[in-house]
């Protein structure tokens, strides 16, 4: 069962999890309740809600595309937050940029392919499924994702995430207090999340490809801006450069590159992809939509 290998894997790596967040004279396992805990929660009911679904199939789900993007999705959030890239990422501001793109640009897009609500909601005990599943539907809820979920408003709220997040005094404050640490991952991912259901399940094919292309131009726009800074910017984020052999200027501008290529080819692709299936949508006579079938 994925649910119990995930925390069996968790479990197995806990007694390395015991430094403090702050410390910097070992790269290891960052062991924070307030990432564990929804991690693990998440887990364990998109699994019982799997089995769930299950018994009331009275078979196994064939339909296996799914559970893997919610799996590999979860596993990049792990990766991201919890692995020893997370502790390198308070060295190197090339590292926390890696761990950021990979919340950003690779978890994000992977659960929203999944769509795991529904099957988390039937992991939860029936009242409180129903308590949350009348309260989501209702009106309020409703109206206020629809505008959040609005191609433009989706992306201006992920670029002014990622723009407001890397003014040089913010980010040197995520190395040096935890809370706004955390406020800062939480804005990339809810941001990622709602840029991505928009542009894959809200938008037209030709809307997304566009959304995706200015995404790509302005994360690269920063991108270049870090890479090609004359002075070190961040300057609390590349202290620990020289312990690791780089100058703080050369962290900076590899985690300007960073952002500007791996991270803008990623949304590059994403176009690509939208453009694909709107050329391949016309040549059959098709509507330019958002039809995706995950199976």
């Amino acid at each position: 069962m994925p649910a119990l290998t995930f925390i069996c894997l968790l479990l197995a790596v806990a007694p390395a999890l015991a430094h403090g967040a702050n410390r910097h004279d070992s790269v290891g396992w960052t062991y924070d309740p307030w990432i564990m805990t929804p991690l693990i929660t998440i887990a364990l009911l998109y699994g019982a809600g799997s089995m769930a679904l299950i018994r009331r199939r009275h078979g196994p789900d064939r339909k296996l595309l799914s559970p893997t993007l919610f799996w590999c999705g979860l596993a990049v959030l792990v990766l991201a937050l919890l692995s020893p890239l997370h502790e390198l990422g308070e060295h190197l501001f090339v590292m926390h940029m890696i761990e950021h793109e990979l919340v950003m640009a690779v978890a994000a897009p992977l659960l929203v392919l999944a769509k795991p609500i529904g099957v988390i909601l039937w992991g939860m005990p029936r009242k409180i499924r129903q308590i949350l599943g009348r309260g989501l539907s209702g009106p309020l809820p409703r109206t206020m994702w629809s505008i959040l979920t609005i191609p433009l408003v989706a992306t201006l709220l992920h670029a002014m995430a990622i723009w407001g997040w890397h003014a040089p005094v913010l980010f040197d404050a995520t190395v040096s207090n935890i809370l706004v640490h955390r406020l800062q991952h939480v804005s990339f991912f809810l941001s990622g999340l709602l840029f991505w259901w928009s542009v894959i399940w809200v938008s037209s094919r030709g809307t997304a490809a566009w959304h995706l292309f200015v995404t790509m131009m302005h994360t690269s726009v920063l991108g270049a801006l870090l890479a090609f800074a004359p002075n070190v910017l961040f300057v609390a984020q590349t202290r620990y450069a020289g312990e690791w052999g780089m100058t703080p200027l050369e962290d900076q501008q590899l985690a300007g590159i960073i952002m500007w290529v791996p991270g803008g080819l990623i949304y590059a692709g994403a176009a690509l992809l939208m453009i694909t299936l709107l050329i391949e949508g016309a040549s059959k006579g098709g509507r330019d939509g958002p039809r995706f079938h995950i199976a």
